[in-house]
């Protein structure tokens, strides 16, 4: 890292203490820069890095709300506001009880570059609650949702600020959450993405993050003469993206082994076909349940339980060809790249955000992997929620067929971003300075354009 941006990620730590996955996501996208930084003084003169790392907005709420017992309970709701240079903002509402300002910070920080990428006029933004909807009552979701959004609404509207769901928050907490902004502002518009079909859903957005990021490693596989076909998979997590990555991978032709929740996780050498994903869609999104459950209903799968002690996460110890991490930021640490290299992983495509530490990351490129960060390779539940907004624009519903193929054709197009621009920086092949690069050229020059905002 050269003397300019150290002493940029040097201020940022100083003025954003106690933020380490803030930290992380600047630190990375910075070592890419320097490739542009040096061929482009006018962005260090217009202090487009030092704009780039500060939120536009930051809001900040207590959300309180009554349980079924009639007991009060008091959360923190957030909304960070991070860049409108290319469009309003956008980005998800993450409930989880690890929340905090800097886990946001980091999410609309990587937000705004893979919003740059899908080719759509959005902005970056994130936001949520520690509120943690696993074990609550629909009415207590309800009502929290309900409070949640009596002070969010102020702050966002179809032209400003469109949020959409995240880990905690899916079709249940977006209709609340909807429901609630419609009451209060008395009017019908696309302000939340990821809504029911039959009141301005899309097709395909579900399954969209899952799907692109399949579609992205077979885009990379493709740079080697190869295809997805055959190929063994390990996938981490069990909720929307890590279910549509199983059903992509087995309609490619190739075979998921592993799931996981936060219990531990389940290694199927036979493969997840068909009917075992769908036990896994009603275990997670109808019953709630656990991962150990599909151990004790399919003979020959193994459940490993989480042990913390370790220091690696075993899932990732499992002979297979393509990495799939779709469950949370830095799942991926320097130990289990390792593993994934010596069981003859070459392919890791990033369906979460960020979930693999700067170690890890360093140890893909050095091995030069096909190795997509999270902010190419999951794009493609942020640009079929930017489908969405359209449609909500010209009250249409598109058929499944054409989301389908807009969401192929933007990873397409991301994937190309990605290679001709680390090409043309020197670096090719290296799709983590691709992404940044291509990301952050989109939005330095429309803040160039737009003067000192």
């Amino acid at each position: 890292m050269n003397t300019f941006t150290s002493e940029k990620l040097a201020e940022v730590k100083a003025k954003n203490p106690n933020e380490p996955e803030f930290h992380q996501a600047v630190e990375e996208v910075l070592e890419s820069l320097e490739l542009v930084l040096e061929k482009h003084p006018e962005y260090r003169t217009a202090k487009i890095v030092e704009r780039m790392v500060e939120p536009e907005r930051v809001i900040m709420f207590r959300v309180p709300w009554t349980d079924d017992k009639g007991q009060i309970h008091v959360n923190r709701g957030f909304r960070i506001e991070m860049s409108s240079a290319i469009g309003p903002y956008k980005g998800g509402l993450r409930f989880h009880p690890s929340v905090n300002l800097g886990i946001l910070k980091f999410l609309a920080f990587e937000q705004v570059y893979k919003n740059s990428l899908t080719t759509l006029p959005m902005g970056g933004g994130k936001g949520g609650s520690d509120f943690d909807p696993k074990g609550k009552s629909d009415a207590e979701v309800m009502r929290f949702c309900q409070s949640f959004m009596s002070e969010l609404f102020r702050h966002i509207g179809p032209d400003t600020d469109v949020p959409a769901g995240d880990i905690g928050v899916g079709g249940r907490e977006i209709g609340y959450l909807f429901g609630q902004y419609k009451r209060l502002r008395n009017e019908f518009t696309g302000v939340l993405t990821g809504k029911g079909l039959h009141w301005g859903g899309s097709l395909i957005r579900p399954e969209a993050t899952g799907y692109g990021a399949v579609y992205f490693a077979a885009e990379m596989l493709t740079t080697r003469k190869e295809e997805l076909k055959g190929k063994t998979c390990l996938v981490s997590g069990s909720g929307n993206v890590a279910q549509y990555t199983i059903e992509k991978i087995l309609q490619l032709g190739g075979k998921a082994v592993t799931v996981s929740d936060s219990s531990g996780y389940v290694y199927d050498e036979e493969g997840i076909d068909a009917k075992k994903l769908q036990f896994v869609m009603d275990l997670k999104n109808v019953r709630r349940g656990r991962v150990s459950e599909y151990a004790e209903k399919f003979k020959g799968a193994k459940f490993t339980p989480v042990d913390h002690k370790l220091g690696y996460n075993p899932l990732w110890n499992h002979k297979a060809h393509c990495a799939f991490p779709s469950a949370t930021q830095n799942e991926i640490n320097g130990t289990d790249a390792d593993n994934l290299l010596k069981n003859g992983v070459y392919v890791v495509s990033e369906g979460a955000n960020m979930p693999t530490t700067i170690d890890g990351i360093r140890k893909f490129l050095d091995n030069k992997i096909l190795y997509a960060p999270g902010k190419a390779a999951n794009a493609g539940g942020v640009a079929t929620s930017g489908l969405e907004m359209a449609q909500n624009s010209q009250r249409l519903s598109w058929p499944r067929e054409k989301v389908d193929q807009h969401l192929h054709g933007i990873m397409k197009s991301i994937h190309r971003a990605c290679v001709e621009t680390s090409e043309r920086f020197g670096t090719p092949g290296n799709y983590v300075n691709g992404a940044n690069i291509a990301g952050f050229l989109k939005v330095a020059d429309a803040m160039m354009d737009q003067g000192v905002v």
